[in-house]
Order: structure tokens, then sequence, then C-alpha cells
């Protein structure tokens, strides 16, 4: 059977959260990818309905990502977490943004509670992302920074968390996948400012809404390998993006479509907005 959707999960270590958030129908094509986990990740992959690619070593998320990307049969593809719970009943909502709008598409996520999480972010300033972290007065200049979208609206974004993206499988391929550079953090920064610069437009979807069980790593003070993946792959981004840290180039001039239309509603109906570079 040929599935309109291909589902790609990394799983590392993973088995409880994933026998939490993925039973039930899969009316899609579901890649679970390994990562060496100590676990029985890939027997409970298996088990749940996927078709479970083992790596012999954990590489990371983007290259593990990229793994099953080449092996998607769907038309789209989207890239899920182990902690997100896929409302498919969804899935044609995203397809026809796609068809439409073409870029990348997020759902509104929400956590474990109900409270909405801010999947969709503007531009990655260093000092916004110190801001995200309560750092004040940097919360409050960089307040646009985090992005909720209301049910009925869909509002373009400069990223999108990596935990909920989709795409046109032949686009995200187009595109080149996601940055092996990164093996943990800073990837779906990149990919969705690369998006853009390809003249891809990057939207959260706020009526299609999700619960993501998001418990990061690197959110309390005690460092970890977590913190060391992160700061290394902050050294990468920041290096590849020196506008977001210390504001040259200017980021309007390198960004320009996404620094016209980040922040604003997507129209109704209207197709791709930009043209690549």
């Amino acid at each position: 059977m040929t599935h309109r959707w291909t589902v790609v999960t990394v799983a590392y270590n993973s088995a409880g959260t994933l026998r939490r958030c993925w039973r039930g129908r899969k009316p899609y094509e579901w890649l679970v990818v390994d990562n060496a986990s100590a676990d029985d990740s890939a027997a409970v992959a298996a088990e749940l309905g996927a078709r479970v690619i083992r790596l012999p070593c954990n590489v990371g998320f983007a290259r593990a990502n990229n793994v099953a990307l080449r092996e998607a049969a769907g038309r789209y593809v989207l890239f899920a977490n182990p902690d997100l719970e896929v409302r498919a009943d969804d899935l044609p909502v995203l397809a026809g943004h796609l068809d439409v709008h073409g870029g990348l598409v997020a759902p509104q996520l929400l956590g474990t509670d109900g409270t909405p999480q801010a999947n969709g972010r503007g531009f990655p300033y260093a000092t916004a992302k110190l801001g995200n972290r309560n750092v004040w007065p940097l919360s409050r200049l960089h307040a646009s920074y985090r992005q909720v979208v209301a049910p009925g609206e869909t509002r373009y974004v400069a990223w999108v968390m990596g935990a909920a993206v989709a795409g046109r499988t032949a686009d995200v391929a187009a595109l080149g996948g996601w940055n092996e550079r990164f093996f943990l953090y800073y990837e779906d920064h990149e990919l969705g400012l690369r998006a853009w610069r390809r003249g891809r437009p990057v939207a959260v979807r706020g009526d299609v809404r999700w619960t993501h069980h998001w418990a990061r790593a690197t959110n309390t003070l005690r460092w970890s390998r977590a913190h060391r993946l992160e700061l290394r792959s902050a050294r990468t981004f920041f290096g590849m993006f020196p506008e977001f840290l210390v504001g040259l180039p200017r980021p309007d001039s390198r960004h320009r479509e996404a620094a016209r239309l980040v922040g604003s509603p997507v129209p109704d109906g209207a197709g791709p907005v930009t043209r690549g570079t």
C-alpha cells in the first residue's frame, strides 16, 4: 500500500515515550531511525507498526533524519519526535497548505497540560535566545521571538522546532535535507533559514494542534552532555550566521523575504510568495 505521507521519527532510548505517544492507527508510512539505543526502542517501534532502520551508532538527529528522507515513499514527509502525538486526521490540512504555499509547515504544539508551546520562532538572535531563557530585560525586548498561533490562523515564522516539521518530500530533498554539521540542536534553526533563502516560506498552522510532551535536557542549570552539544551547535550556527550574533551583515539584507513576512498572517489561497536565490 502506498501512503501519501511518510512520518519520520528518530529514536534514542525512547521506548517508554514511543509506547506512550504512538499507539493507534497509522494511515501513513512510519519510518523510525534508531540511533543505536541501549533500550528496546527499535523493538517497540516495530511492534507499533514502524519500519525500523537500525543504525550501528548514534549519528545525531540531522543525519538520522536524512537516512529516513532517502527512504521516504510518501509525497509528503513529517519529521516527528518520539514525544509527539500525531493526529492523522490533520495531515490533509498540512498537505493542502503545502500544495498551495510550498515550503515547510508545522502544527501549533501544545504541552502536556494543553498550554500552547511557542514552536514557531522569529529570527534567532543570540540575545533573543537569552531572552527565551527569561534573562531580563532581553525577555521583554524579544517578546515577539516566541510565536504562538491561534486556531484559524496561519502565520509565517523564521523557523520551527524540529519536533514537528513537514514538507513535500521532493521539496525537502531539493533543499538538501537536514544539515549534518549539527549533531543535535540548532539544525532546525538552520533548516528554516535555508528554506526562506531558497524561496520556500516557513509557517505554523494554528488550526492543527498536537500535544508535545517536551522536556528539554538543557532547561536545567546542571551542566550535562546536552549542554555541551548545544554549545557546540551554537558555535557552528553563529559561525554560519554571524548577523544573529554581531548584527553583521544586516539580517534584513541577507534574509530579505523572511524579514518582510515573519510574524504576519499567511493569506488564504495565496501561492508561494518568495523567489529562490
